[in-house]
C-alpha cells in the first residue's frame, strides 16, 4: 500500500465514526511534510463537514502547502444548514487535495474538483475509490435513484426454513448471531418488517446495545391491522413509519398518529402496498438505509421487485424439516434459473455456531 493509500485508508476509517444520514460519511486527514497535522470527520447532519473540522484543528501556519486527503469530493454549494467547503480549503492555503471519489450529488458532481483546480490546487482523484464507495453505498443509492439502500437479514436452518410447521422460530440462530443482529440495527437508519411479523412476534425492533442507536421502525401494513398496544409503537415519537393502502381504517390511522406513528398512505399494487413507491417516500423522510427482518411474504415481495441490495443470511446447523415449514423468501420467485438473483462479493464468516453469508445483488 502506497503512502497516499495509507492516508486515505485513515480518512475512510475516520469517516466511519460519523452518524451522518442522510448525509454521506466523510473523513479528512491533513498532511504536511509526510506528517499528519490534523484530522476531522463529519459527525452528524447539520454539523460542520469533515474538511472544516480538520482545518480548524490544524495550526494555521502549517496549512500553507499542506495536502488534504478526503474520501468524498468537497462540496461547492450551500445546503440548508452548512456552507460550502471548497472556499475554506482554498482560503486555508492547502495546495493539494487527494480525493477518493466524486460526489454523485448533482449539486456537486465534479464542481468541487473543478473549483479547486481553477484555484490552482493540485487534485488527484480515485485513490481507494472502491473502499470509499462501499462506505457510502446508502448515500450513493439514495442520491442517484431516490431509493434507500436495503439489506435483507434472514436466520434460517440448513434446510432453508425460518420456522417450524407450527410457526415456532425462537431461536434458529445462536446467541452470537443475535448479538450481531443488534450491531446491524445500530448501523442502519431503519428496520423494516411486515405486519405478519408484528402480529406473530410483537417485536420492539430497537437496538439492545448499551449506547447503541435506535433505528426508525417501519411496518408494511396494508389494512392497518397493527394492534395499538404493540411493542413497536411504544415511545413512537415520530420514529415509526407505517405503510398502508388507500383502503384502510381512517379512525385507526388517527389513533396511530396520536401515538406518534407516521402513517404513509401509498398507492397499491395487486392489492398490497406498492413497495417501490413506499421506499421512494421513505427516502424523502431521510431514510437512506433499511435492514429488513421479515417475514417471508415481505422478503419475497421485495426480492420479486428487485428492491434488495444486500443480504445477511445466518445459517444455523439445524434441520427443521417438514413441507409446511416456512421458507425464508416467499413471493412468486424466478421461473427460470437464468433469472435468479445471484450474490456477488460474497463473504462467509463463522459467528458462534452459525455461518453468515454476506453479499450484494
Amino acid at each position: 500500500m502506497t503512502q497516499e493509500e495509507e492516508f486515505m485508508k485513515m480518512a475512510i476509517a475516520i469517516a466511519a465514526k460519523g452518524r451522518t444520514s442522510p448525509n454521506p460519511r466523510v473523513g479528512a486527514v491533513i498532511v504536511k511534510d509526510e506528517r499528519i497535522i490534523a484530522v476531522g470527520h463529519h459527525e452528524k447532519a447539520g454539523m460542520p463537514h469533515a474538511e472544516i473540522n480538520a482545518i480548524k484543528k490544524a495550526r494555521k501556519e502549517l496549512l500553507d502547502g499542506a495536502t488534504l486527503y478526503i474520501n468524498l469530493e468537497p462540496c461547492s454549494h450551500t445546503d440548508k444548514r452548512t456552507p460550502p467547503c471548497v472556499p475554506e480549503i482554498i482560503n486555508a492555503g492547502i495546495s493539494r487535495v487527494v480525493c477518493a471519489m466524486n460526489d454523485p450529488n448533482k449539486k456537486v458532481n465534479g464542481e468541487g474538483i473543478k473549483k479547486l483546480t481553477n484555484a490552482g490546487i493540485d487534485v488527484k482523484l480515485g485513490v481507494l475509490e472502491k473502499e470509499a464507495r462501499e462506505l457510502n453505498l446508502p448515500y450513493i443509492k439514495s442520491i442517484t435513484t431516490g431509493l434507500p439502500f436495503v439489506s435483507m437479514k434472514i436466520a434460517m436452518s440448513l434446510d432453508g426454513k425460518i420456522a417450524t410447521r407450527t410457526g415456532d422460530s425462537k431461536w434458529i440462530s445462536g446467541e452470537k448471531s443475535r448479538r450481531y443482529t443488534q450491531e446491524l440495527r445500530d448501523k442502519y437508519d431503519a428496520v423494516m418488517v411486515g405486519i405478519g411479523t408484528v402480529l406473530k412476534d410483537n417485536p420492539r425492533l430497537t437496538c439492545r446495545i448499551n449506547g447503541g442507536h435506535n433505528p426508525k421502525r417501519i411496518i408494511i401494513d396494508s389494512k392497518l391491522r397493527i394492534p395499538l398496544d404493540s411493542n413497536v409503537l411504544k415511545r413512537a415519537n415520530g420514529m415509526v413509519f407505517i405503510g398502508c393502502g388507500k383502503d384502510h381504517d381512517k379512525r385507526k390511522k388517527q389513533e396511530l398518529e396520536t401515538l406518534g406513528a407516521q402513517v404513509l398512505v401509498c398507492p397499491q399494487k395487486d392489492g398490497e402496498v406498492d413497495l417501490r413507491k413506499f421506499l421512494l417516500e421513505l427516502t424523502k423522510q431521510g431514510v437512506n438505509s433499511i435492514l429488513m427482518e421479515g417475514g417471508s411474504a415481505l422478503d419475497g415481495a421485495m426480492v420479486d421487485g428487485k428492491l434488495v441490495d444486500k443480504v445477511y443470511f445466518f445459517i444455523a446447523p439445524k434441520i427443521i424439516g417438514g413441507k409446511d415449514a416456512k421458507p425464508p423468501i416467499g413471493g412468486i420467485g424466478a421461473e427460470l434459473m437464468k433469472d435468479v438473483l445471484t450474490m456477488k462479493n460474497v463473504k462467509v464468516t463463522n459467528i458462534g455456531v452459525d455461518w453468515l453469508f454476506e453479499g450484494y445483488f
